[in-house]
C-alpha cells in the first residue's frame, strides 16, 4: 500500500540559487537550473550526505556532532516571502538574502506542509521535506546590509513563514519554470501533538 499520496497541489519554480562554498554568509547566487545529486546541489555549501549539527539540534546532540544532512536545500514560497516583506515594511525580500535554494509559488501555507512530504519534478527528481525552517540571524544580517535598520525585523516577521528544509531522495535536474507536485504522507496527524507543542 502506498505510503505517500500524490495531491493536486502543484508549485512552479520561480527562482533557484546556490550558496558558494567559500565565505561565511548565507547569501545565495541566482541560477537558471540546478543539478541535484545524492548530496544535494552539486558544488554548493550545504551539499553533503552528512553535516555538523547546529543550534537547532542541541536537545539531541552536542554542537558539531556529525549527523545525516537533511538540510541540503532551503525551499521558500513566493507568497510567504511577500508576507514577510510586508510585515517588515519592505517592498520585497530578495531570495538570495535568505540563502534560499528555491522559491516556489502555488502551494498554500507551504511552511506547514507535513514533514516527510515530497516535491517531485518533471524528470522524476524528488525532494523529501524534512521540516519547517526556523528564522535565524543569518538572513537578518544580509537584509541589514541591503536595507539598514530592517534586519532585526526579520526573525519575528518570518516566524511560521520561513519555508522548509529538504534533501534529495532521487537525483535529477530542476530549472526555473518547472512544475513540482506535492505528495504527502498517507497518515493522520498524531493525536498527542497538542500536548507536546503547548
Amino acid at each position: 500500500m502506498p505510503a505517500l499520496k500524490p495531491t493536486e497541489f502543484t508549485a512552479t519554480i520561480r527562482w533557484l540559487g546556490r550558496v558558494p562554498v567559500p565565505g561565511e554568509n548565507i547569501r545565495s547566487e541566482p541560477v537558471d537550473a540546478i543539478d541535484l545529486g545524492w548530496e544535494g546541489i552539486e558544488g554548493e555549501r550545504h551539499s553533503g550526505l552528512t553535516r555538523p549539527s547546529c543550534s537547532r539540534m542541541l536537545s539531541q546532540y552536542p554542537r558539531d556532532t556529525e549527523i545525516r544532512n537533511v538540510r541540503q536545500l532551503s525551499v521558500v514560497s513566493a507568497e510567504e516571502l511577500a508576507q514577510i516583506a510586508e510585515k517588515m515594511g519592505l517592498d520585497a525580500i530578495a531570495p538570495e538574502w535568505a540563502g534560499a535554494s528555491m522559491v516556489i509559488e502555488g502551494i498554500p501555507d507551504f511552511t506547514h506542509v507535513p514533514p516527510s512530504s515530497r516535491l517531485q519534478g518533471p524528470d522524476g527528481v524528488m525532494l523529501a521535506i524534512d521540516m519547517e525552517n526556523r528564522p535565524c540571524v543569518l538572513p537578518a544580517r544580509e537584509i541589514e546590509a541591503e536595507r539598514a535598520g530592517f534586519g532585526k525585523r526579520f526573525k519575528p516577521s518570518a516566524e511560521g513563514r520561513r519555508g522548509v528544509t529538504a534533501w534529495v531522495e532521487r537525483p535529477g535536474r530542476l530549472a526555473v519554470g518547472d512544475e513540482l507536485r506535492l505528495h504527502v504522507p498517507d497518515q493522520r496527524v498524531w493525536g498527542h501533538i497538542e500536548a507536546v507543542l503547548s
